[in-house]
């Protein structure tokens, strides 16, 4: 009888002991998973031929800490899981997109980026339309004021209250995916590091562990701290940033002004690291390329004491004014029942009361030195998802407070091997916007014949949707704020 693969966080087994299901019979134990209370942390399809594909579903049971795969070979269409089961809209629509396999029975199939073989008409695409006679349309993007990324919104009013908003992205598309395909190379480690420009050090981690699953390579303990003290100062870095961009968003500039300026020490606290302040050149396959020396820790140290004390007499000050509290409070919020069908992770999700975070759940080798207390909120709205920042901020302060003086003694770097022929492996790391996924498959030469990245914003870009119904348009930059989410981690 043919079962799912189970695997656990970076681990790999061997692609052979994935036997694909009968399509309704995949169909059906996906959906029953769903229904059941885990979700789908990647979807995606492998071509085998001009008009055939393997489609592959990673399933997260959070609770286990395991990761069931399940698979089904499709010729030209599949039947849809999206009518009943939300959180795979978007996968569908991205294999669509990429292979023209049809997902039959979508309630919204079309291209997730590209309209067209054309890159000229990026965003000429329907959009979903509401009639009415006092209904009118407002486009935004995707040139926008400012220095964020291009995006395209398209809102449905009536009034000035959001009916419908749909985002298009697609601006940012570089083709990382298929440059890291048939590697590792010398560049591949450059491309995972770039994913998200701000998420360096949680995409490299991926990158790295799904490598070194492959190659079944395990790292040292003071690699593994050490990555993920880096991981922690990133969040750190833009967790400040965002608080102080949601207290500049209202004018409340005391908050604004100190956070923007504590962003910098956090990132500064990075580069003491390795010497640059988004932590490229730092995580590295096979452990860290640089080890951190007494003087550092007693510096890092110093550096987060200080930085903690500003924090603590700009962020308390912000959720406790009234007028603060009064643009927060109700705006763009989203039920814990939409957050689990639209299959949200990161601070999003937690700020709906969801306890889903890679830390807690898909923990690797545990020490007794690394226990997790994972933030939530129950509001689901903007002061909700800024209030789990500041949370997390905390405990990212003492956790790495912790890791960093009692580093553990061993090597920073092991000796890497090759990948293992056609072998698979599921690599998650919670990075500062969420879960992380990458997936990687081997062919017979050892070679990657497939690399998937699902980026945290993949899943939260339909919550911000979601959140914006029934808003007025003004709150938008603040909704938008309070999820920041990646346009070129969405674009890969």
């Amino acid at each position: 009888m043919k079962s799912r693969l189970t695997l656990r966080n970076a681990e790999a087994a061997p692609l052979k002991l994935i036997e694909p299901f009968d399509a309704a019979v995949f169909a059906e134990r996906v959906q029953r998973d769903i229904k059941g209370g885990y979700r789908l942390v990647s979807f995606f399809a492998h071509k085998t031929g001009a008009q055939n594909a393997r489609l592959y579903a990673v399933i997260a049971y959070d609770g286990d800490g395991l990761l069931r795969v399940a698979a089904t070979d499709v010729a030209g269409a599949f039947g849809s899981l999206t009518p009943d089961t939300p959180q795979a809209h978007l996968f569908e629509r991205e294999i669509f997109e990429q292979t023209g396999i049809i997902p039959k029975g979508h309630p919204w199939l079309k291209p997730v980026r590209f309209a067209t073989a054309s890159p000229e008409e990026m965003g000429i695409m329907k959009f979903h339309r509401v009639e009415g006679a006092a209904v009118h349309e407002v486009a935004v993007g995707p040139v926008h004021a400012g220095i964020i990324e291009p995006g395209h919104f398209r809102f449905q009013c009536e009034g000035e209250t959001v009916l419908h908003l749909e985002t298009a992205l697609g601006y940012q598309h570089r083709g990382v995916e298929r440059a890291l395909k048939n590697g590792p190379d010398k560049r591949s480690i450059h491309y995972a590091e770039t994913l998200a420009g701000d998420t360096t050090i949680g995409h490299a981690t991926a990158w790295c562990q799904a490598l070194e699953a492959l190659a079944g390579v395990e790292i040292s303990f003071r690699a593994r701290a050490i990555r993920e003290i880096a991981l922690e100062l990133e969040r750190l870095a833009n967790h400040v940033g965002d608080i102080g961009a949601l207290a500049g968003d209202i004018g409340f500039l005391p908050t604004a002004a100190w956070c923007g300026r504590l962003r910098g020490d956090f990132l500064n606290m990075t580069a003491v690291i390795c010497g640059n302040r988004f932590g490229r050149g730092l995580v590295r396959p096979g452990g860290v390329a640089f080890d951190i020396a007494k003087p550092r820790v007693t510096d890092i140290l110093n550096r987060l004491d200080a930085a903690y004390e500003g924090l603590d007499a700009a962020v308390p000050l912000l959720f406790d004014t009234p007028s603060v509290l009064s643009r927060f409070e109700e705006t763009g919020r989203l039920s814990i029942r939409h957050a689990v069908d639209l299959g949200l992770v990161g601070p999003a999700a937690r700020a709906c009361g969801i306890e889903l975070d890679v830390r807690k759940n898909f923990v690797r080798r545990p020490e007794p030195s690394t226990r997790f207390t994972i933030s939530t909120w129950n509001t689901g709205d903007v002061f909700a998802r800024g209030m789990v920042r500041w949370l997390e901020i905390q405990r990212s302060i003492a956790y790495v407070r912790d890791r960093i003086r009692l580093l553990p003694d061993d090597e920073p770097m092991r000796p890497m091997q090759p990948p293992r022929p056609a072998h698979f492996t599921v690599s998650l790391v919670e990075g500062w916007r969420g879960e992380i996924c990458h997936t990687a498959i081997t062919g017979g030469d050892g070679k990657l014949a497939l690399y998937k990245v699902v980026d945290p914003s993949f899943h939260n870009w339909m919550g911000l949707a979601a959140a914006m119904r029934g808003q007025q348009i003004s709150d938008f930059p603040l909704c938008n704020k309070s999820f920041n989410l990646s346009y070129c981690g969405h674009d890969l």
